[in-house]
């Protein structure tokens, strides 16, 4: 890993519990979207005001996510939102600790104002599904972002290989066909190495790493070895910048969460760090973690990024200490020096 850009000092927080934090600006106030019961939502009128709760987004579940997770309880993961052509999509993960039997779904309204008569949402179902012992991946933590062409891509992934990137039609509901993937960011992981033979394929137990064509390799899955997630790609200038997750999380005090980043010229990468080693082969620049003595901000992660009235932010969670490690919402200011996002702390 690169050396930090910045200082582990804690940020200015808000009260706001929430984790995995997006927004969206509709008219005069803000949204924040998060992981939580039928996906949590809040609004404001400034970014550092006073936040108040707002009817979730599902009372129920949908009816398909029960063909991926039985018995699924509306706790729903990691939103993404993003306003196109008139309305806000919100791509949204159902999943389980430690499997990969995830899904990204997206549900639509043409606003996010619940008082606007208008307002309702379309849910169009399964747009990426991941399914244990076919599928090295994990469909969960999704992030729309368009290339310079505008077609948009879904950055997604957490732990298992990593992240990748599946380009969308223009629907921004289904794969794009003929598909393409790419695969952007991954970080070394602990793996029991075998020499290929013929009765490999037979095993479901063994997978092949991306990272090797001869060998075959067991995947680890403790979840703190090597932990990669939570994708957000924000454009500044000529550059595309990958921030990611790195480590655990959603253990209170006890996460060691943090945010790297890297940059490509291209939405689809490679992308590298500020030494020029590709988040592919587990490089990243960090931008911002919590204090190592957990006093009183630890952990902070899953972010994004926005421009607001001609200002970046860096949008991210991190646990209180001083309130039984409930993830909080925060937000920074981005400060870019030779181009590379920089976050300013105070205490």
């Amino acid at each position: 890993m690169a050396g930090p850009l910045v200082a582990s000092v804690a940020a200015q927080p808000t009260e706001t519990p929430i984790h995995d934090p997006v927004m969206a600006q509709d008219g005069d106030r803000y949204y924040l979207f998060g992981t939580g019961e039928g996906i949590a939502v809040w609004s404001a009128s400034e970014l550092d005001g006073e936040w108040t709760q707002e009817p979730s987004i599902f009372d129920e579940a949908p009816e398909w996510t029960s063909q991926v997770v039985p018995n699924f309880d509306n706790v729903i993961w990691a939103p993404d939102v993003r306003q196109h052509q008139g309305r806000y999509y919100v791509y949204y993960s159902v999943s389980q600790f430690g499997r990969n039997s995830s899904a990204i779904g997206v549900v639509t309204t043409p606003t996010l104002d619940s008082d606007d008569p208008n307002h309702e949402w379309t849910d169009h179902g399964i747009v990426i599904q991941s399914v244990p012992e076919r599928d090295r991946w994990n469909a969960i933590d999704a992030n729309l972002a368009f290339d310079d062409d505008g077609s948009p891509w879904l950055a997604f992934g957490s732990h298992w290989l990593g992240i990748k990137m599946v380009r969308l039609d223009s629907t921004l509901t289904e794969l794009a066909t003929p598909q393409e993937w790419r695969h952007v960011a991954e970080r070394h992981r602990y793996w029991k190495v075998h020499p290929r033979d013929a009765g490999d394929s037979a095993n479901p137990e063994l997978n092949y790493d991306s990272l090797y064509t001869e060998q075959i390799v067991e995947l680890n899955r403790d979840s703190e070895s090597g932990a990669i997630e939570a994708p957000f790609v924000f454009q500044h200038g000529d550059y595309y910048y990958l921030f990611v997750s790195w480590d655990r999380c959603c253990r209170g005090v006890e996460s060691t969460y943090k945010v790297v980043v890297g940059r490509s010229q291209s939405i689809t990468g490679p992308y590298v760090d500020k030494e020029g080693e590709a988040l592919r082969h587990g490089g990243g620049s960090l931008v911002v973690h919590g204090l190592e003595d957990h006093n009183r901000w630890a952990a902070h992660g899953h972010n994004s990024a926005y421009t607001f009235d001609g200002t970046d932010y860096l949008v991210f969670h991190a646990y209180d200490a001083q309130d039984d490690g409930t993830a909080k919402l925060m937000i920074e200011e981005i400060e870019w020096r030779d181009g590379w996002p920089v976050v300013s702390f105070t205490e």
